[in-house]
């Protein structure tokens, strides 16, 4: 194994557009689920660290939540979140959804990229989706708007592409001691990540009728040896929303239990209990102390 002095180290952030495979991307690399991955887009709020180890390289990747107009004060938080990462990186991977037809969005992604000028990887996510022969025009699009490092397709879902792609970032990076110790894969504190479990399921189970507009706050978080006790409070904004996310006798409500709990005894084993509420909070997403809540960095003064 190389020595600290010889590993490559570097900071990379992955952004794009809402829903373009970021956070599936992120978690093929880690290894582990880091971040959460839905259906309907800007279902990544903050910016969440994830870290690749390798015996010649470590890879800090972060994954930001996708590029938008904010129309909220949550929407501006999450616009903040994608300018620091851009703004002090050794390289940039613009995830690119290769099965969706080019638009303003993109456009409007590509000028973020030019304006804060990191070296930037364009990846064409989602290949699996589509024929080879789209790929050329909209390499060409994009070739057009930007000069960028390199071109990957790759796909996220199954793999096609990564490997290599991961190669090049490695040759990108500066050699440095590492940042983290081995056993560290993400900065998220546990309680952070148990509320973002909770919130998948949500929206997996509500994604028709309640796309935007849940949020999860962790009451209490506590563990021993024996068990890990979760309660929380799932937020939405309108009183016909609530009976939505409970379900008729509760059993929506106890479909999210159930699908959360599975997976959080995956991250905190042996068992897991496991307490959902449901509250309305009208304007959420405007209020400064709930947004601040929902940002673990906030709370640590980051």
């Amino acid at each position: 194994m190389p020595s600290a002095e010889k590993l490559k180290c570097g900071f990379v952030a992955l952004v794009g557009r809402p829903n373009a495979g970021k956070s599936a991307l992120l978690n093929r690399l880690v290894g582990t689920k880091v971040s959460i991955v839905t259906p309907v887009p800007q279902t990544t709020r903050n910016r969440i660290l994830g870290v690749v180890h390798r015996a010649d390289a470590q890879i800090v990747l972060m994954d930001t939540p996708g590029i938008h107009k904010p129309l909220s004060r949550l929407n501006e938080q999450m616009m903040q979140s994608v300018r620091q990462a851009l703004g002090d990186l050794d390289l940039a991977l613009l995830v690119v959804d290769a099965a969706v037809s080019f638009g303003h969005g993109d456009q409007f992604a590509v000028e973020l990229i030019k304006k804060y000028g990191p070296k930037t990887f364009l990846l064409l996510n989602k290949i699996d989706r589509i024929k080879k022969p789209r790929l050329l025009p909209l390499i060409d699009r994009y070739r057009q708007l930007h000069e960028f490092e390199e071109i990957f397709p790759i796909s996220a879902l199954d793999g096609s592409g990564v490997a290599t792609m991961l190669e090049a970032v490695v040759r990108e990076l500066p050699e440095s001691p590492a940042y983290f110790p081995p056993d560290f894969y993400t900065d998220q504190p546990e309680r952070f990540l148990a509320g973002e479990i909770v919130r998948e399921k949500v929206i997996q189970q509500t994604r028709q009728e309640l796309p935007y507009v849940t949020a999860v706050l962790v009451d209490e978080f506590d563990q021993d040896e024996r068990r890990t006790l979760i309660r929380a409070t799932i937020l939405v904004e309108k009183g016909s929303q609530k009976p939505i996310v409970i379900g008729a006798g509760g059993a929506r409500l106890k479909q999210i239990g159930t699908a959360a709990r599975v997976e959080l005894e995956r991250l905190f084993p042996p068992k897991v209990y496991l307490e959902l509420f449901v509250k309305v909070a009208p304007g959420w997403r405007d209020d400064r102390a709930v947004v601040a809540a929902l940002d673990y960095r906030h709370e640590r003064g980051d």
